[in-house]
């Protein structure tokens, strides 16, 4: 249907909306039309992602100075069924406007999800997929091939990079099967040619992780225009992935490894001294004037040799050059070694430690007499060493990496994290593994300089209650509020004994794959029974961490919090029953704690509607006579007309249209007998004044008549004194 929202021509691709996405569509306009930020809560099932990409394609078509969506999910199938959603709109939309409402609109992954190399694809893993793909593309790999020696190249990014600024995406919606499809008949690289198609599209699908974690947002979105649309959709978790991509573990394993990766390093150092000396000279020239500087560290995208970026968020790196005792690379190197032996060190301890930042750098130029300042630029540094090295085969080296990482990280922030080392797992306290966790605590620094960039960033779910924790949680102020393999074989199973008749039972756990990122639809799903309150284990370190920083810095109660995270934990789970406009199911809180008022005022508002006072603290016969009921009458032949009585229709939304103008116009009526109301006030103010004004000047004048009469009065007077006196 096509339908006006105040000012704005809305189109949406299906007979009916629920009344909840009318309203959820008004209250994402407001804050689109006032340029600022929103919470917006919508009951699960309802049609939040169409009610979403109808409202903002179409803000877009009308408001062409909007900039770019950038939709943001958690998962792969998220992504796709984003997509799917988004042709179905995009074909309604042309049908009724015509070719002039085109767009391209486009999903990003890594490149294991979007690679079409017949050897490359087969790697396995996403590290591997990724260093053989940058062993193909790098530049001094394609330069050597160009000079006749053997080298083993990527014909589809070949081809890629022979179109140049040629390569482009027509019109149209894409996803990442149909970007592969595309890529294979044309012969482009089609995860090179997505990361091009950036710049001109006007949806983008992606993850979380290509806006939150600094390492790739500073490779994939660093050149995105403020005037986008942010949408993190099912972000009930935000403040957790937030904390992820700004954390890191270290164990003993990945000390070894880093260790074996500076030997290799100083191998490769050594080596190169004797055949290219003037490499190493002009990269310790460019770190005297600066990395950032001198573009070091800037890669235009579309480079295969593109190493993940800074992993501290961008305001916070510094723009300076680099310390005189790691310029030169075998100083760095030789740095780094004395790092990871004071790391190892500390691996020694047989008891939990835990300190901030600040300790563990007072600690480290105590005991190992190191500068603490060289820390901020190890990963920028080593970046540079690989790029003089020529060195892509990243995944060798990943444990010198997270130690950079954690370097950088440790000595930039200083406030917000916590470093923990614990010599066990408690669960199994007489087997020995060590780790040592730089645990981000302050979940705001990850997504602060996305809600600074882009001028509307809309934070949505069907579980965000209670919703007001999350600006709290973020830091941020919102225009808006409104509330409102094993895996893989057993859903087989599982799906094939409920299409059979037999029916089944599902097993989960809470905060898993299954119980949030999996839909039990139509019969796959008729019931969820939720077992206790699933509270996170509250004796894991990180977590009192969390806590005593929320409850100095933000002022958010232990209690709070945990009962927070567990209600909308328990809220996800229970929502995997109701996945569509037509689907129904029983939700059953199978604990007593659901009925105190700090569990269940926690709630989503859409679930505590359906919670009435007969359906609470019930026997087991109780809960099963109702359930019968219940049953029994939603399996009922629905009557398409009633059926429709929640909906709106075409008719519906254009009364409401309507109403809502007449109403326009009536406050605008009001406002101007009010502003003409204001005018005679001033008007008879005006007069009251002006009158005031001719009697006090009338006063003024029979004063002044008044004086010279007294003065004429006094000068007869003295005449006739005068005149006497003669």
């Amino acid at each position: 249907m096509k339908f006006q929202l105040e000012d704005l021509t809305v189109y949406f691709p299906y007979e009916y909306i629920y009344p909840e996405q009318y309203q959820y569509m008004l209250e994402l306009k407001r804050s689109l039309d006032a340029k600022g930020h929103a919470c917006l809560e919508m009951p699960t099932g309802t049609g939040k992602t169409i009610t979403l990409l109808s409202l903002i394609t179409s803000y877009q078509l009308a408001r062409p100075e909007t900039g770019k969506l950038i939709y943001c999910t958690r998962t792969v199938p998220e992504m796709e069924k984003v997509l799917a959603e988004l042709k179905v709109l995009q074909a309604y939309r042309e049908s009724i406007v015509g070719p002039d409402s085109q767009i391209l609109a486009l999903g990003l992954s890594s490149r294991k999800n979007m690679c079409v190399h017949p050897t490359v694809v087969d790697e396995g893993s996403r590290e591997s997929v990724d260093s053989k793909c940058r062993q193909l593309t790098a530049t001094w790999v394609r330069e050597k091939a160009m000079e006749g020696q053997d080298q083993e190249l990527c014909s589809f990014y070949e081809e890629y990079e022979k179109k140049g600024a040629e390569a482009m995406l027509p019109p149209g919606v894409y996803t990442l099967h149909d970007l592969r499809v595309y890529g294979r008949q044309k012969g482009w690289c089609p995860y090179f040619l997505a990361r091009h198609m950036l710049a001109f599209c006007n949806v983008l699908v992606y993850n979380y992780q290509y806006l939150l974690d600094p390492k790739v947002s500073g490779l994939v979105s660093r050149e995105l225009e403020r005037e986008c649309v942010v949408v993190f959709d099912e972000a009930h978790n935000i403040d957790n992935v937030c904390i992820e991509a700004l954390s890191v573990n270290l164990r003993m394993q990945t000390l070894d490894n880093a260790t074996r990766n500076l030997g290799r390093l100083n191998t490769a150092v050594n080596k190169l001294k004797e055949s290219d000396q003037q490499r190493l000279n002009t990269e310790y020239r460019r770190l005297v004037e600066g990395l950032a500087d001198q573009g070091v560290l800037q890669r235009p995208n579309g480079h295969g040799e593109d190493y993940l970026a800074n992993p501290v968020v961008p305001d916070d790196i510094l723009q300076e050059a680099v310390p005189g005792n790691i310029r030169r690379s075998e100083h760095f190197l030789a740095f780094m070694r004395r790092f990871v032996d004071y790391l190892k060190s500390r691996f020694t301890a047989q008891q939990v430690e835990s300190e901030t930042p600040v300790n563990f750098l007072a600690g480290l130029a105590s005991n190992a007499a190191m500068d603490s300042k060289p820390l901020k630029f190890c990963y920028d540094r080593l970046t540079s060493l690989l790029k003089t090295l020529e060195i892509v085969d990243t995944e060798d080296i990943s444990g010198l990496q997270l130690v950079a990482d954690f370097a950088t990280l440790v000595g930039t922030y200083s406030k917000g994290f916590q470093i923990i080392f614990e010599p066990f797992d408690e669960r199994m306290p007489s087997i020995p593994d060590p780790v040592m966790q730089l645990t981000c605590l302050d979940a705001s620094l990850a997504i602060q300089p996305v809600l600074a960039r882009f001028q509307s960033v809309i934070i949505t779910s069907g579980t965000l209650s209670p919703i007001d924790l999350y600006p709290k949680l973020l830091n941020f102020h919102p225009v808006c509020i409104q509330d409102v393999v094993e895996t893989s074989l057993a859903l087989d199973n599982f799906r094939r004994a409920c299409n059979c008749g037999r029916g089944a039972i599902f097993f989960s756990v809470a905060r898993g794959k299954v119980a949030e990122g999996i839909d039990f639809d139509r019969h796959f799903g008729r019931c969820v029974v939720m077992f206790g309150v699933p509270y996170q284990y509250t004796l894991s370190r990180i977590l009192r961490a969390r806590l005593e920083y929320l409850r100095e810095t933000f002022q958010i109660s232990e209690n709070d919090f945990l009962a927070f995270d567990a209600v909308r934990q328990a809220a996800q789970c229970v929502g995997r029953v109701i996945r569509s406009k037509a689907d129904y199911g029983m939700m059953i809180f199978a604990d007593k704690r659901y009925n105190r008022n700090d569990k269940r005022n926690k709630l989503p508002g859409w679930i505590n509607s359906n919670l009435k006072e007969a359906h609470l603290n019930l026997s087991t016969d109780m809960a099963l006579h109702i359930t019968r009921e219940f049953m029994r009458e939603m399996a009922q032949p629905v009557d398409p007309q009633h059926a429709q009585q929640g909906l709106l229709n075409q008719e519906s939304v254009d009364a409401m249209a309507a109403q809502m103008q007449s109403l326009r116009d009536v406050e605008q009526m009001q406002s101007l007998r009010d502003v003409e109301q204001m005018q005679s006030l001033r008007a008879v103010e005006k007069l009251q004044s002006l009158r005031d004004v001719e009697k006090l000047q009338s006063l003024r004048d029979f004063e002044q008549m008044q004086s010279l009469r007294d003065f004429e009065q006094m000068q007869s007077l003295r005449d006739v004194a005068k005149m006497q006196s003669l």
